[in-house]
Formats: structure tokens, sequence, C-alpha cells
């Protein structure tokens, strides 16, 4: 999201800066201080002071002075507030399509009045286009104002890696557009030479035979074109397919977060799917029609060139109409894109839900759901199939035209003997054939659209920026497990901050517990170590290390994770143990279960190691999910190890087993375990207890109960001493 207007010349003036300021962020204000639009006032933010420049007033404020910045929402709007003096002064209203940009300026202001000089950065998508005004559909960029340089480039690109294969069924479609314009010839002779003058019998045996390889020729290279194509489809839907799985693979989650699973989805197997079916059976014969077209009009015009004109005049009609539609045929199938998307989201949504609602009984209620979600976008289709079949038949209205225009003043030439019956039924053969491809490029608008719609949501996955390591700056470390919170900030909104200013140095081998009320980020500080999302502001360190210049792949390999909801992915109980350790050996596997308490159960299994789980291991219990959740981490005898609520809802045999397992694993490792039940927590070094979003107290159990404070409450409501 832009946070850096560009300033118009005006306000460039009335500017003037100090020595060593610098402007940090620069913003519109769209609605003035009576309440009225205006389109020429900005809110400026430099590294030491705010100014407004709005309906040409001129107002500024010291940061220094300033004690906080509120960006607040309200009914189709919202404002800033500034606090100085205990006091707050309204600076600026906006609209609803600016309420994220100023909760980022709000936030940029409140870094510097802490006294850093940070500036805050919005990785956030526009909504809104700002050139064109138009909404942008779920893609990083504006499809009219796409900076990538345009349709037909990122269409280049995608078929620039097949030129060899696109060589090939080039040769066959000219081949094909040969053997097709030579058969009108042949069939002109045979009427010509043979019906109108009673030619022999040999002579039209000959024109047959000829006739007959023609169009052996055109079925043979026709299937031999078919099945290049088919080929070429194939290796272009599953390169982008495995180019498109690959880059979200290597995107933030917070990317992934931001995106409902079913238009991923769609993206990776409709959109590259359809790409492929154009390249194959449209891109292809893009040569071949044009060279046929070429030809057939050249042929037409040596025939009769008066005749030929007035065959052309329906053309201009037709490439109008196509013109004048083109706007409307990309709306219609974005909008059918984004319901498609809803339909499929909502869809994978109810499947992976299925247990909780059959649990409640509410299968009627989802099926009426997706039922009236289905129908509008049934009825997306049926609009965009009327619209197809007026589209349709207007151009066969126009084509039909043409050929009675052809028909009459063609047979009025042949009357006068100024063309033969011959020549006539050539030139109607070229002219059907000139109609029929110019129907086929009259169908073509339709696809591209369909694919433009379908790359830009291609290419706005492809193009997305991926975190890539510097090799020059990552190092491999050999974790000892000393981590040290340096001011660390995080938000997934970087304005709004779920951690603030973390502080705390853990020692290697040290227990740590994690207690707080829900949403003060406890599983937040638990993703910042798991390497999920990056610290806003501050960093934290690993054995002096920042972690972003530690190599991910030597991170994760030190790192374990066990999770409440603990993920099995469908396949034995052998393959997701493995998962850690790919390459770990079977003695290995049976010694982590081992360990994990869950080689007992696993043995009386039919299938023992080999017994297939299901998706998400339903087939299991909790706890025996739990247990090989603990093997899986066990196998690479991590480091750090990840706990959160890791015996949560289980019965008290299960978690018995589990906090055995537990132990184990965690001796002599850097451990963080989250616990809402306070009595998980008896073997840990020290307690950090999160409350607003910033450590409230860190220290041993026997500490932070003499405090009596957040933790001695929390132990008071559970009975604990």
């Amino acid at each position: 999201m832009n946070l850096k207007f560009e300033l118009n010349d005006s306000i460039k003036a009335r500017l003037k800066l100090r020595e060593g300021e610098k402007i940090y962020y620069s913003i519109p204000v769209d609605i003035d201080d009576d309440g009225n639009w205006t389109d020429d006032s900005f809110l400026v933010v430099t590294t030491l002071r705010v100014f407004t420049f709005i309906s040409g007033k001129e107002t500024f404020y010291e940061i220094k002075e300033l004690q906080k910045a509120l960006a607040e929402a309200g009914v189709g709007g919202g404002i800033l507030v500034l606090r100085k003096d205990g006091e707050d002064m309204l600076v600026a209203h906006y609209s609803s399509k600016h309420l994220s940009r100023y909760a980022y300026i709000a936030r940029g202001i409140n870094i510097l009045i802490s006294g850093r000089y940070e500036e805050v950065i919005s990785t956030e998508y526009e909504k809104i286009c700002p050139h064109c005004g138009r909404v942008i559909p779920g893609t990083k960029t504006c499809p009219k104002c796409s900076g990538n340089g345009g349709f037909f480039k990122i269409l280049k690109k995608t078929v620039a890696p097949y030129r060899k294969d696109l060589v090939y069924i080039s040769f066959l479609m000219v081949s094909v557009a040969v053997t097709t314009l030579l058969n009108p010839e042949v069939q002109k002779r045979l009427i010509n030479n043979v019906l109108k003058i009673n030619g022999s019998y040999k002579t039209a045996l000959v024109y047959l035979a000829l006739m007959f390889v023609l169009s052996v020729a055109i079925v043979v290279i026709n299937i031999l074109k078919s099945i290049a194509t088919a080929k070429l489809g194939s290796k272009i839907s599953a390169d982008l397919r495995r180019d498109l799985f690959e880059k979200c693979q290597k995107l933030p989650l917070s990317f992934i977060n931001e995106r409902r699973p079913g238009e991923l989805l769609n993206r990776i197997t409709d959109d590259t799917r359809f790409v492929s079916e154009f390249c194959a059976d449209v891109f292809c014969n893009l040569f071949a029609v044009f060279f046929i077209f070429v030809w057939d009009v050249i042929f037409m015009l040596v025939l009769d060139w008066k005749l030929a004109l007035l065959t052309f005049s329906v053309v201009p009609f037709v490439t109008f109409f196509m013109f004048y539609l083109r706007k409307t045929i990309s709306r219609v199938f974005r909008v059918q894109n984004k319901k498609n998307d809803d339909v499929a989201s909502d869809l994978q949504d109810v499947i992976s839900g299925m247990r909780i609602v059959k649990s409640y009984g509410k299968e009627e209620i989802e099926a009426d759901r997706f039922k009236v979600l289905s129908g509008e976008f049934a009825e997306i289709q049926k609009r965009n199939e009327r619209f197809w079949g007026m589209f349709d038949f207007v151009l066969s209205f126009c084509m039909g035209i043409g050929v009675v225009i052809v028909v009459y003043f063609g047979g009025r030439s042949v009357l006068d003997l100024k063309m033969s019956a011959g020549e006539l039924y050539q030139f109607i053969s070229y002219t059907l054939l000139l109609f029929q491809y110019v129907g086929w490029l009259g169908r073509v608008p339709r696809e591209l659209s369909k694919l433009k719609s379908s790359l830009e949501r291609i290419y706005d996955v492809l193009s997305q920026e991926a975190p890539e390591e510097d090799p020059a700056l990552v190092q491999e470390v050999d974790i000892k497990g000393e981590i040290r919170f340096d001011h660390a900030t995080f938000g997934y909104k970087s304005y709004q901050p779920v951690l603030e200013d973390i502080n705390a140095v853990i020692k290697p081998g040290e227990m740590i517990g994690i207690v707080g009320a829900s949403g003060t980020g406890k599983s937040t500080l638990i993703n910042l170590l798991m390497r999920l999302y990056e610290t806003d502001d501050g960093s934290i360190l690993v054995d002096g290390v920042e972690m972003k210049n530690i190599s991910r792949k030597s991170y994760h390999s030190q790192l374990g994770v066990v999770l409440q909801e603990t993920f099995l992915f469908s396949g034995t109980i052998t393959d997701n143990i493995r998962f850690s350790k790919p390459d770990a050996s079977e003695a290995e596997i049976i010694r982590a279960a081992k360990l994990a308490n869950a080689h007992t159960f696993i043995s009386k299994l039919p299938d023992g190691y080999n017994t297939y789980v299901g998706e998400k291991g339903h087939s299991l219990s909790g706890g025996e999910r739990q247990r090989i959740a603990i093997a899986r981490a066990i196998l690479t005898d991590p480091k750090i190890l990840i706990l959160d609520e890791a015996t949560a809802s289980l019965d008290t045999e299960s978690e018995y087993m589990i906090q055995k397992a537990l132990d184990r694993l965690t001796y002599n490792k850097t451990t963080f375990a989250i616990a809402h039940r306070l009595s998980t927590l008896k073997n840990a070094d020290r307690i950090m207890v999160i409350d607003d979003h910033r450590i409230a107290e860190f220290g041993t159990h026997e500490e932070l109960l003499a405090k009596k404070g957040i933790f001695y409450d929390l132990c008071m409501a559970q009975n604990l001493d």
C-alpha cells in the first residue's frame, strides 16, 4: 500500500524542510474541515514534524511535542488525532478508502514519537487503483494499469520456453492451410473442365483423386497437430502448476493467510488448465488462421475484386462490434472467476469441517447455503452465456448477409457470362472459408478475455516477491540455544502490533513457560520463534546471531514443534514421523516412537507403522496423534523446542503418557511452552507472562507468586499455589 504519494508543486513549494529533515509519509486528505470532498489536500510526515495542507491552509506539529497518534475509524471514513499536552487534536478527516493507510501513518508517527527513526512499510495491496480509480480485483496491481509490461508481454513470457514445439505446430498449421486453400481450386477445375463441358471420366477421376489426397492430407496433418498441441498443453499446464506451487511454498505465510484456499486452488488448477488449453487450441491456430485469412482475401480479390469488396463490407461491422464489447467481455470473466473462487472456498471449508457440520446437525443449513452460492455462480454463468449467445447471433447474421451478397451478385455474373460456374463455386468456397475464420476470430476475444483474467491471477502469485536469502549474509549455525529478544515488535498488520517491545534473554537449555489471557500475543511469539513471520521492529537473536541472518534450512533443521492442533498428512504413520527427517531409517523412526510412548499403540494396529491415518489423522485418537507429533519432533533431535498446549484437551492417561514423552524430549533443550493449565509448567525454569501485548512479568514460579501480580491471580483462579 502506497504511503508516499507524489506531492503537487504548490505543496512542494510551501514545504520547507530543515537540515537533515526527511519526508517519510505523504498521503491525501480527501475530506476538508467542513466535511466537503477535496482533492488537493495532503498530510505529510517528516522525521521532525507532521504537516497538513488542507484547502490552502497549512498547519504543522512538532513530533517531539506529541504524545500519541490515533487513527480512529468511523462510519464512511475516519479521523487522525494527535495528542499533545494531554489533549487530543483532530488533524485530518479521510474517507473509508484511506482507513488502512492512516492506520499505518499513526503507527509511523508513534514510532517517531518514541525516538526511533524507523519507517513503516506496508505490504498490503491497494484496494482502489490510484491511477484509474477502479476497484482492483484481488490482484497485486490494477489489471488495466499494470506495470508488468501488459497482457501480451505476459503471454509471450508464458510461451517463450516452448518455441520448438510452436515452430513444429506452426509448420503443421501452414501445411493444413495450404491443402485447405488448394481444394477450391481443384473443385473449380472439376466443374469447369469436366462437369460443364462434358469432360472425360479419366479427367474427372484425376480431379477426384486430387481432392481425396488433399482431404486425407488434411485429416492426417490435423491428427499430428492435435497430438502436438495436446502435448504442448500438458507441458504448459504442468510447468505452470509446478511454478505456482513452488512459489506458494516460498511466499511468506502472511500471503497465504490473506487468500482463501479455494482461490489459490483455482489459480493452480483451473487457471493453469485454461492457459494450457488456450495455448494449445487458440494460440497455436492463430498463425494458420491469419495465413489462410490473408491468402483467402488475395484469391478472392484476384477472382473478382468488385465482388470481394462487396463481401468484405460486412467485416467492419463485425470488427467494430467486437472492439466495442471488449471491456464488457473482460469484466464478465473477472466476475465469474471471483464467484468461482467463492464457491470453491466454501466447498473446501465445508468438506474440511464436515465433522463439525455433522456434530451440530447442520447438513441442511450448509447445503442450503451452498445452494445459494452455487445458484449465484450459475446465474452469472447463465447471464454470460446469454451475452455470448447474442454475440454469436450478431456475428452469424452479419456473415449470413455476406454469403447472400456473394450468391446474388456472383450468380448475376455467371448469368452475364462474366464468371464461370466453377469460379463462382470457388469464390463461394473462399467466402465460406473467410467467414468461418472470421467467426473463429470473433470467438477469440472471449478466449483472450478468459486468458487475460487467468494470466493476471497466475502472475499475481508468480510476481510476488518471495523473501530471498543473501548467501553472503546468511550462515549455517550449530545452535546452542540462547535466544535474545531485543525490542522485538510485530503485528500481522504492522500498524497494529500484537507484540510490542519484547525484551528477554533465554539461556541454553532453559524451559520457558508462556502464559497470559487469550489474544495477548502468546501464539504470535511462538510464530516468530518458528520463523513463520519476521519482526517489524527490533530483532530476535539466536546465539548472538540475528535470526534473519541464519539460513532457514539450518534453523528449521534444529527446531522441533508440537502444537495443540496436531496436523497429520494423509499417508502412513511412517510417512508422518519421517516428515521432519526424510532420510531417517526405520530404526530411527522406531526409536523416536518409543521415546514418544507411541510404539506400543502403533504395534497393535493391523498394519503397524504402515497404517494409513487418513486426512489430518482423524482415524487416530487425539492422544495418539499427539504422540506421533512428538515422535516427529524427537526424530531430528532439535536444539530449540516449541510446545503449544501440547497436552491440552486430553484425558488423564493420555496426558500422563505425553508428559513423560515431553520430559524426554525437552531434556537439555531450549524450550518454549504455552499453557493455559499452569500445572503443566511445574518443570519450567522461568515463566513469561504476556499481557497487553508486552512482557508483564518474567521470573521463576516462586518469584512470580511472591509478586502477587497477574501470574498470582491466574494461579489463584486455578486453585494452584
